[in-house]
């Protein structure tokens, strides 16, 4: 097998996601060859070098990869381990070993999040490169004014930059609003919704790159199924 590089294939192992692999070689918990990785990566030659997380051998081998959708309640974290104690979307799947989150969704948000050990797919599903699209069910506090509509089309500008222009449909007159959107910023919509003057009294991810909701109860995980992994890569541009 030719070298490649110590992230990428770790990620590719499915120990962590692409970025989740960066942060193991920053914290000095991986090792190649009983020495401590380089913490910017190095290029490794996976059927002779012993790699090592956290003391554990990482085998080339593994088992098939798991994919798992789940409806992320509230007052969850969408993390593997949370430094406070908070209860996390691991804590809702009865063997979640080497599984991690697909994206995020902040603690006062539910729905629709992906649990899988693929990090080649994780990462470009999170990827803004990619766009994989992501739709919400946002209910407001007061219904939305054509004005407002407007400004969420054309995309407003944010503390880190302008936005895309979003895909807004209004419902229930105008205070449910159905809004997809393509980027994946740290709270992105909340934050988008808070420019243009609305309160958001509940917000739901209803779909993401294609897959839905649908009526998966509140905590319940499911297995995706082999057509709904295979446009999951269609989407993150893997075939």
């Amino acid at each position: 097998m030719p070298a490649e590089r110590l992230g990428r294939w770790l990620a590719r192992q499915g120990i962590a996601s692409r970025r989740g692999a960066d942060e193991l070689l920053r914290q000095g918990r991986v090792r190649v060859n009983r020495v401590p990785a380089s913490p910017s990566g190095q290029l490794i030659d996976p059927d002779r070098d012993l790699i090592e997380v956290d003391g554990r051998q990482v085998a080339s081998e593994q088992s098939p990869r798991r994919y798992l959708a789940l409806n992320k309640p509230l007052g969850v974290v969408s993390t593997v381990r949370d430094p406070e104690g908070r209860p996390t979307v691991l804590d809702l799947v009865p063997d979640g070993a080497g599984l991690f989150p697909v994206g995020r969704l902040d603690r006062d948000s539910r729905g629709l999040l992906f649990l899988t050990d693929d990090g080649e797919l994780s990462q470009r599903l999170t990827h803004p490169r990619y766009g994989a699209s992501k739709t919400y069910r946002v209910r407001l506090g007061q219904p939305i004014s054509r004005r407002q509509l407007q400004e969420l089309r054309e995309g407003p500008v944010l503390e880190d930059g302008p936005t895309h222009p979003t895909a807004v449909r209004p419902e229930a007159r105008g205070e449910v609003l159905f809004v997809t959107l393509r980027e994946g910023r740290n709270r992105e919509l909340r934050r988008i919704l808070e420019k243009v003057g609305s309160t958001v009294l509940d917000l739901e991810r209803v779909e993401f790159a294609g897959i839905r909701l649908g009526t998966l109860p509140p905590g319940a995980v499911r297995e995706l199924s082999r057509a709904e992994v295979a446009r999951l890569r269609r989407e993150a541009g893997l075939g």
